[in-house]
């Protein structure tokens, strides 16, 4: 039931239902400035409680979400949600889950599409509602999952990536003037470390007499909140050396930059605040602009144009060897003509 508190000027839901120990509780939330809100309120609460398969996918979201919010980082979960909000809830949210078909889940991924979205991003989406539907097959008591018949859309393998040659690098980093964007981007691109852990760092993370950096966390920005989690993959804890110009280069940051602390972070920026900047320098520089991510990806390729192979890189960035020949793979010279010139000198002998 939805009461009116007359003395806030705002409407309240209270009612009772009974929880899965099988007790009736009484439950009351106040604050709604609507009282279709309070009632919305109370009818998706109620449906998590039955957890039927006739309840609505924002009921089912909801409690996808309470699962998942003690099994995943909060970044991850964070990245789930925004996306969710976004691009699922709005086509499904009122619609009873086992009255979604097939036939709905391909509208729904013909607008993905209308809309433009990169090959990528339309299959992480499609993954984001086939993984809730799944969780209602396996917990709650739905039938099947209509994205199983539907199918997949767009693409699991990226397009090719934008990086610079180290020509390009070093134009760029001449026209650096800020010590801290100078710092980062070289640690970026000489380290390979991903941006959110290069933004984690701080000065006990490096050693500068071994010559080596420490990656053991990553930092994200959540809800205007700093936070500190463990690294994307167990892979991505790992130990980095680093060339010496590299350490002086640090070294002179940390001596320079007053006050600075063992724990504090080495680059005190978030990655929102980074984009900006870089493509002013490109444009600076006049070189081509690429995201900061991409800087990451430059490393390999310049690893990848020394001569180094892929079960080394793999390591020395935090990832699998899968994943640098599914990403990187195109990036590698073609062996197979080098292969038979070598066993036509083997032969010619």
């Amino acid at each position: 039931m939805t009461y009116k508190d007359e003395k806030r000027g705002t409407w309240y839901c209270k009612f009772y239902y009974i929880d899965w120990t099988g007790v009736r509780r009484q439950k009351m939330k106040r604050g709604f400035k609507l009282q279709r809100d309070a009632k919305e309120w109370e009818r998706i609460f109620l449906e998590k409680q039955s957890g039927s398969p006739n309840m609505t996918f924002q009921a089912l979201y909801q409690l996808y979400l309470e699962d998942i919010q003690s099994r995943l980082k909060r970044s991850s979960v964070n990245s789930k949600n925004q996306c969710v909000e976004s691009r699922v809830l709005p086509f499904f949210k009122d619609k009873p889950i086992n009255q979604i078909t097939a036939a709905d889940v391909r509208k729904w991924q013909n607008h993905l599409i209308e809309d433009g979205l990169k090959p990528t991003t339309q299959r992480n989406i499609n993954g984001q509602l086939n993984a809730i539907l799944n969780f209602a097959v396996k917990y709650y008591g739905l039938p099947q999952n209509p994205c199983k018949v539907a199918g997949l859309i767009g693409s699991s393998k990226p397009k090719r990536m934008q990086f610079w040659t180290h020509e390009e690098f070093k134009t760029l980093i001449a026209c650096v003037k800020n010590p801290t964007h100078h710092v980062l981007y070289s640690i970026l691109y000489y380290a390979g470390l991903r941006c959110g852990e290069a933004l984690a760092l701080t000065p006990a993370d490096i050693d500068l007499e071994k010559k080596v950096i420490h990656v053991t966390k990553t930092f994200h920005r959540i809800h205007g909140e700093d936070v500190i989690t463990s690294p994307k993959t167990s892979n991505s804890i790992r130990t980095v050396p680093i060339p010496d110009f590299l350490c002086d280069q640090i070294r002179a940051y940390i001596q320079e930059t007053y006050g600075l602390k063992k724990s504090d972070r080495l680059i005190p920026l978030v990655n929102t605040s980074i984009r900006i900047p870089l493509n002013n320098v490109c444009e600076r520089a006049g070189i081509k602009q690429i995201r900061v991510h991409d800087i990451r990806h430059s490393h390999v390729s310049l690893l990848i144009e020394m001569g180094f192979p892929a079960i080394l890189i793999a390591e020395r960035i935090g990832d699998t060897v899968d994943m640098v020949n599914n990403i990187y793979g195109h990036l590698y010279p073609n062996r197979h003509e080098e292969v038979a010139d070598m066993l036509q000198a083997l032969v010619s002998k």
